[in-house]
């Protein structure tokens, strides 16, 4: 799909692509920033959070009944790549897609961006849950502008235009969710389009990113252009990602990237260099280095709470969205009681009575 890449489908692995660096940032790999306040441990008192029905809400807005609190629980990252008409292993149909939200939406999912995760704000009302929404490779199918009498508005039928339309009748639906570009890739997937393709201008390239950063979501880097990077040298790997960090920051400067995706889950032969590298651009002397906590894993379940000593945001795992996979996560998280539910209190983290740690002190928010 992608040049000099070759995409093997594989059942629940799909193709992801990884997020790019601001030139000038230098992200802390310890997965939070700032200074969290202390919390207390609180014991909900009860074993599990049962599961909950789709039809189950109390009023528009509020959390499913009967869902017990526990921020030790684990976190869908869900993953996304082309919002198109149909469904396939990289593809949602749109009409799914919108189910999709109005799915998560009904059992008690509200959409976080990652760095709420690393930063531990996941000030959630009381029952309600987070999930991170991740779209890969920046296809037109995913933002795609037209043109109307010389003004540019949002495709409705793109993934931006649908999310845009369900917040109209879901306004604490927020605009979070983590966008993985890639800017030097073929067949369209340029920052949303380019030269084009499927009626997008190049020039609306850099003004697509710049509205995603403004209006709330997340940008992450995902290579220039989908390179399998367990298959060069360490100097091309991190010519890949500083490069697309680069872009990123000519279209939003200054802006604090803090995540990538690994293309097809495939890590350089140097891992470390996933997350932490430089380039020197041999034209301007100019070094570009990135340094960023999140890496993007493209399978692997779901995520564990920031608060849970063993979190590493360096090794993220993702869900891909295929077949019914949101639906049969979230059966699986909540009939275990394992689904991280917040407790409407900022300054206590909440963990079921059943929980062994549940009488640990000491947790931070």
């Amino acid at each position: 799909m992608y040049r000099s890449v070759l995409v093997v489908v594989v059942f629940f692995a799909a193709a992801c692509k990884g997020g790019a660096n601001s030139a000038s940032a230098a992200n802390s790999n310890s997965g939070a920033s700032g200074t969290p306040a202390a919390a207390h441990i609180s014991d909900t008192g009860a074993a599990v959070a049962g599961p909950t029905s789709t039809t189950q809400t109390s009023v528009p807005g509020s959390a499913p009944a009967n869902r017990v609190p526990n921020e030790m629980g684990r976190i869908m990252v869900l993953e996304y790549h082309l919002i198109t008409d149909h469904n396939g292993d990289y593809a949602r149909e749109r009409g799914q897609f919108r189910k999709d939200l109005e799915l998560l939406y009904n059992r008690g999912y509200r959409p976080v961006n990652m760095s709420d995760v690393l930063d531990k704000k996941l000030n959630l009302p009381r029952g309600l849950s987070p999930v991170v929404m991740v779209f890969d490779d920046a296809s037109p199918e995913q933002f795609r502008y037209i043109e109307k009498n010389g003004q540019l508005e949002i495709d409705p039928t793109s993934g931006i235009g649908i999310w845009l339309d369900f917040r109209k009748t879901h306004p604490d639906w927020d605009n979070k969710a983590v966008y993985c570009l890639l800017s030097g890739a073929s067949a369209g997937h340029n920052f949303f389009g380019d030269r084009g393709i499927q009626g997008q201008k190049s020039n609306w390239r850099f003004r697509k990113v710049k509205w995603l950063a403004d209006n709330g979501f997340e940008l992450c880097d995902h290579t220039l252009w989908h390179a399998q990077l367990n298959k060069y040298p360490d100097a091309f790997v991190q010519e890949q990602i500083a490069r697309n960090a680069l872009a990123i920051d000519s279209a939003v400067p200054g802006y604090k990237i803090r995540s990538m995706a690994l293309p097809q889950g495939l890590w350089p032969k140097n891992r470390a260099l996933a997350s932490k590298g430089s380039w020197t651009n041999p034209k301007t002397g100019k070094t570009v280095s990135y340094d960023w906590p999140v890496v993007f894993e493209v399978a692997g379940g779901p995520m564990r709470s920031p608060y849970d000593p063993a979190f590493n945001p360096g090794s993220t795992p993702r869900i891909q969205v295929i077949g019914n996979a949101i639906e049969a996560m979230i059966k699986k998280l909540e009939s275990s009681g394992n689904a991280y539910i917040s407790d409407g209190n900022p300054s206590v983290v909440a963990r079921p009575a059943a929980s062994p740690a549940a009488a640990t002190a000491g947790a931070k928010r």
